[in-house]
C-alpha cells in the first residue's frame, strides 16, 4: 500500500500468521519489529498505552509521518513487536492508505515493501521490482510525497521522549509540540534502541552496488569510468555517469527523489557509487537524508 513516506507491505496486525507472511516475503529477520498503521488515536488506544506526551504529538502530527513507540497491550501479537513490550504506531496521511485501513477494519502492520535491507520503494513499480511473485497485490497510489520513512519517537517511558530515527518532522517541531509536557526530548544514537522500531539497524536502505559517501576522487571521474556519482544538486557540466537529487539543491525535492535515484544508479551497471551528503544548510530534513545515506553506505549487498 502507498503511504506519504514509502510503500508498505501490509497485513492484519492482529493476526500473527498474516504478519509472519510479511517476514517471509521480505526475508526480514524476526528481531526487527513492524510499524502498525491505524486511523486515529482512538484506534491507537486499543493497541497501546497512550500517555500525555503521545497525545500531544498525535494532536500535532497525526495523520502524518510520525511513528510513536508506546507500551503495547496484549492484543498485539509478539511477532509484530519482536517479543518486546513496546509497539510502534503511526497514522498515515495518504488517502489510499487511510481508505484501506478503514475498509479492512483492522490495524495494518506495514514495513517498507521491499526485500529486507534494500532501498525503500516510493512507487508501485519499485515494489514489483523487489517483491513480484512474493505478494498478490499492489495498491498503486503514485509516487510517495515525502519519500523518506517516518520520524520515530519513543514515548514509552515516563518523563522522556527519544528520537530513534530522524525524518520529515524535525526535533524542533517535536520540541514545540512537547513544550507543555515537562519532559526533555533527546536524540538517540545508542544501538540498544535499534530494536524498538524498524529502520534502526546500522546498515539499511542499501543498494547492491557499493556506495561511498562524499565526492568521488578524481581517479573515479575519468572518461568511461565505471563509477556513478550522485550529486546534491545538478552539476554545471554533468557527465553521463552523473545523477543528482535536486536540480537546485532543494531539500524536499532531494528527499522525495533519494530512493528513486539510488535505485536507478544501482541498476546502471556501475562498479561503485559515490554520493554527496546533504549540506548543513539543508537543515533537519537534510540530517534525515544523511541518516539514510550513512546506513545505505554501511553494508554492501551481494
Amino acid at each position: 500500500m502507498p503511504t506519504e513516506t514509502v510503500y508498505g507491505l501490509a497485513a492484519n496486525a492482529l493476526d500473527a500468521r498474516a504478519c509472519r507472511r510479511i517476514f517471509t516475503a521480505k526475508r526480514r529477520p524476526a528481531n526487527d519489529p513492524l510499524i502498525v498503521h491505524i486511523l486515529n488515536v482512538t484506534a491507537a488506544r486499543r493497541l497501546a498505552d497512550f500517555p500525555a506526551p503521545a497525545r500531544a504529538l498525535a494532536r500535532a502530527f497525526w495523520p502524518g509521518p510520525l511513528t510513536l513507540v508506546l507500551t503495547k497491550k496484549s492484543v498485539v501479537p509478539d511477532i509484530v513487536t519482536s517479543r518486546q513490550s513496546t509497539v510502534a504506531l503511526r497514522s498515515p496521511a495518504h488517502p489510499l492508505a487511510r481508505q484501506l485501513i478503514a475498509l479492512a477494519g483492522v490495524p495494518l502492520a506495514a514495513p517498507s515493501a521491499n526485500p529486507f535491507g534494500y532501498v525503500s520503494p516510493t512507487t508501485a513499480a519499485h515494489v514489483l521490482d523487489g517483491l513480484e511473485g512474493r505478494i498478490a497485490h499492489v495498491l498503486d497510489g503514485g509516487e510517495c510525497g515525502v519519500g523518506l520513512e517516518s520520524t520515530i519517537v519513543d514515548v514509552s517511558q515516563p518523563g522522556r521522549a527519544i528520537i530513534l530515527r530522524p525524518g520529515a518532522i524535525s526535533a524542533g517541531d517535536l520540541r514545540r509540540a512537547l513544550a507543555k509536557q515537562g519532559l526533555r526530548l533527546r536524540i538517540s544514537t545508542a544501538r540498544r534502541h535499534a530494536v524498538l522500531a524498524p529502520g534502526m539497524l546500522p546498515h539499511h536502505y542499501s543498494p547492491r552496488t557499493p556506495l561511498t559517501l562524499g565526492r568521488a576522487p578524481r581517479s573515479a571521474r575519468v572518461a568511461q569510468s565505471k563509477s556513478g556519482v550522485i550529486h546534491w544538486r545538478k552539476p554545471a557540466c554533468p557527465r553521463p555517469t552523473d545523477a543528482w537529487l535536486s536540480p537546485r539543491g532543494d531539500v524536499s525535492e532531494a528527499a522525495h527523489s533519494l530512493y528513486a535515484v539510488l535505485r536507478r544508479m544501482d541498476v546502471a551497471g556501475f562498479d561503485r557509487l559515490y554520493c554527496e551528503r546533504a549540506p548543513v544548510s539543508a537543515g533537519p530534513l537534510g540530517e534525515a537524508i544523511n541518516d539514510r545515506l550513512t546506513r545505505a553506505a554501511a553494508k554492501t549487498r551481494r
